[in-house]
C-alpha cells in the first residue's frame, strides 16, 4: 500500500553529496595585483592589440568586465601570457579610468552611443579643400564632439593645391579653432608640430586625405588610400577600424579612424558645448533662464553680447554648432 506524504521520513530523502574541491560562487573579484599595464593600439574581432613595455601583446577581453568595452586608446591591466610571443594570448581584466572619451551616435534619433576613443587630448578634424567639397555641417558636428569630450580642436585643410582656404577658414574665425593648410608634396613638420606631445584623434569622411596624412606622418602605417568617385563626390572607406600608430620619435600617438558619413550627437548636452566658450559660458550663467537651449527667443545670451561681453560672431557660431545637433550631418 502507498505511503501518505505524512509517513516518509528521513531516511527516505535522498542527499546528494557535495562535489569534492566545489567552493561556493562569490562576487568577490581577484584583485589581479601582479597585472601589467597596456595600452591597446588596435580592436580587431574580439582582439586586442596592446603595447605592454616595448613590445606588442594580442589578449582578450576577461568575462569579469562584464558589459564594460575596450576601445582603442584604453589603458588597461594584463595577466596572463603578456610575453607577446606568437600564438600567445593575455586577457584584459581591468580597464583605467578614461581620461576622455570620443562618441558618436548611428545617427540623431539612435539613443545608443559608441565610444570611438578614449584618452586622446586633441581631435583632428581632416576635410579636403575640393575632391571632395569641404562638408561645414560635419565639420560643425565634429567639433561639438570635440567639446563634449574636453579635446582641443585641430583644423586640417587638405588639397589646397585645389582650392584656397580662405573661405572656410573665414567660417571658423570666430571659433578660434587652430587650423592648418596643406597640399600635396608637403613635408609636413607645421603638423608634426603641433601633434607633438599629444593622443590625437583623426577624423574625417572618406577621401580626404586622411590615410595620405598618417602615411606621412608615420611612413611604417602602410594606410590604404582611397580615390573619390567622379560620379558621388565620396571616397570608399579605407580604414576599416581605429588604429593607435606611435610618432617617430616617441613624442605623441596619433589614432587614425574609419572614414565617417556621419556623425550622430543624440547623447550631447547643449552645456557640454557651451562650456567649451567661456566668454559665452559666463553669459549663459549669469542671464538664462532654467534649461535655456541658447536657441530660444527668450535665451539670455542676446542681452549678454549687446552689453558688449561677447561678439556676435562667436553667439551666431556657437548656435550653428547647437543646431549642428539635429538632423542631417550632410
Amino acid at each position: 500500500m502507498a505511503r501518505r506524504a505524512r509517513d516518509y521520513d528521513e531516511d527516505d530523502v535522498r542527499v546528494r553529496p557535495s562535489r569534492k574541491g566545489s567552493r561556493p560562487r562569490t562576487r568577490i573579484r581577484p584583485a589581479h595585483e601582479d597585472a601589467v599595464a597596456g595600452f591597446v593600439t588596435a580592436v580587431d574581432r574580439g582582439r586586442y592589440r596592446c603595447l605592454v613595455e616595448d613590445r606588442m601583446v594580442t589578449a582578450m577581453r576577461a568575462r569579469e568586465l562584464g558589459r564594460k568595452g575596450v576601445v582603442v586608446g584604453d589603458r588597461v591591466a594584463l595577466v596572463g601570457d603578456v610575453s607577446g610571443a606568437p600564438d600567445t594570448l593575455a586577457r584584459i581584466v581591468r580597464v583605467e579610468p578614461r581620461a576622455s572619451s570620443l562618441r558618436r551616435t548611428a545617427d540623431d534619433t539612435d539613443p545608443f552611443e559608441r565610444i570611438i576613443v578614449a584618452n586622446a587630448d586633441q581631435l583632428v578634424i581632416v576635410t579636403a579643400l575640393a575632391d571632395p567639397e569641404p562638408r561645414p555641417r560635419m565639420i560643425d558636428r565634429q567639433l561639438v564632439a570635440a567639446y563634449d569630450a574636453g579635446m582641443d580642436p585641430l583644423l586640417v585643410l587638405t588639397k589646397a593645391d585645389l582650392a584656397g582656404p580662405e573661405e572656410l577658414v573665414a567660417e571658423y574665425a570666430p571659433l578660434g579653432v587652430p587650423y592648418i593648410v596643406t597640399e600635396r608634396g608637403d613635408d609636413l613638420a607645421a603638423l608634426r608640430e603641433l601633434l607633438s606631445g599629444h593622443t590625437s584623434v583623426l577624423v574625417g569622411h572618406s577621401g580626404v586625405g586622411k590615410s595620405t596624412l598618417v602615411n606621412a606622418l608615420v611612413p611604417d602605417a602602410e594606410r590604404a588610400v582611397s580615390h573619390v568617385n567622379a560620379v558621388t563626390g565620396r571616397g570608399r572607406h579605407t580604414s576599416s577600424s581605429a588604429l593607435a600608430l606611435e610618432l617617430p620619435g616617441h613624442d605623441g600617438w596619433i589614432i587614425d579612424t574609419p572614414g565617417v558619413r556621419s556623425f550622430g550627437l543624440a547623447h550631447i548636452k547643449p552645456e557640454n558645448v557651451i562650456n567649451a566658450f567661456e566668454d559665452l559660458a559666463e553669459g549663459a550663467a549669469e542671464r538664462c533662464p532654467p534649461h535655456c537651449d541658447h536657441l530660444q527667443p527668450d535665451c539670455g545670451l542676446d542681452s549678454w553680447v549687446a552689453d558688449g561681453h561677447a561678439s556676435q560672431a562667436r553667439l551666431d557660431s556657437l548656435r550653428r554648432l547647437l543646431r549642428s545637433r539635429e538632423g542631417d550631418a550632410e
